[in-house]
């Protein structure tokens, strides 16, 4: 049979791989044609001709000239996912009134596969690169760069945090960045003391962040919420003390609309039994 042992344990069909690997490819460098891919991917032409073949019949990419592309029925599956996430429809609300509040850009972030996915982001009135803002949409970032990714992994269990950074790693952005485990350690358990996380130019030189858990009523972490902005806005007292109180308290109205949701819920299965 066309399989293999899968990463999580189980098995995996080498085929279904290879077309992950292909989408991956078009998602990470862009439109390109078979000789590029095949080369990108280190495999035989014929296998990447057969793959885009079959993902374009299937409607996930397009063709134009000699080129392939990814199409806009990931943008449909993209909507679908976020709009029924329950973090998504509970915390928007809180997202852009927090833009609206401080002025700056405003992100809602979750875990998955290990890295950071914004569901979320809202610019306020003052708000500054919002060319680079826009692609954090479109890709998945490392945790340990960003005030919103240091506080989901605060929360994580310990086995987690390894597992992330065996296979992520620890790479730097700027000259700010976490690159040291220990330090990295080091560093959550101060953020779960004081329960939210800093981003002081680790990300983008010129770029400060205020980041804060959101977490279910058993301590489980569900995402973050963070604010960010210049240095020249992000500093003194309001990034030591303002952001901070607005940060958590957007994440405990979002923790609480979310705790709610579930009680309700389990008091609606309960009574139907």
């Amino acid at each position: 049979m066309n399989q293999r042992p899968g990463t999580n344990g189980g098995r995996e069909l080498k085929t279904v791989r290879t077309a992950t690997e292909v989408i991956d490819a078009l998602l990470d460098g862009g439109p390109c044609g078979v000789t590029e891919l095949a080369t990108r991917l280190s495999l035989p032409k014929s296998t990447v001709y057969t793959q885009l073949n079959t993902l374009r019949n299937g409607g996930f990419v397009t063709k134009d000239g000699d080129e392939y592309q990814l199409s806009y029925k990931f943008l449909t599956l993209g909507e679908y996912v976020r709009n029924e996430t329950t973090l998504y429809q509970v915390a928007r609300t809180e997202v852009d009134r927090l833009a609206d509040e401080t002025g700056q850009y405003a992100h809602l972030v979750t875990e998955e596969h290990g890295r950071g996915i914004d569901l979320y982001k809202a610019r306020g009135e003052t708000g500054v690169g919002d060319t680079y803002q826009a692609t954090k949409l479109q890709r998945r970032d490392h945790l340990h760069i960003t005030a919103s990714g240091k506080a989901i992994l605060a929360h994580l269990p310990r086995q987690r945090v390894d597992e992330i950074v065996d296979e992520h790693g620890l790479g730097g952005r700027t000259d700010e960045t976490i690159t040291d485990r220990e330090t990295l350690y080091e560093r959550l358990s101060e953020i779960r003391e004081r329960g939210y996380a800093y981003n002081d130019e680790e990300e983008v030189v010129g770029l400060r962040a205020v980041g804060a858990p959101i977490r279910r009523a058993d301590g489980a972490v569900l995402g973050s919420i963070s604010v960010s902005g210049p240095t020249s806005f992000v500093q003194g007292d309001r990034f030591e003390t303002a952001l901070p109180e607005l940060v958590t308290s957007a994440a405990n109205v979002i923790e609480v609309n979310i705790n709610m949701d579930d009680m309700r819920s389990e008091l609606s299965e309960t009574g139907s039994r």
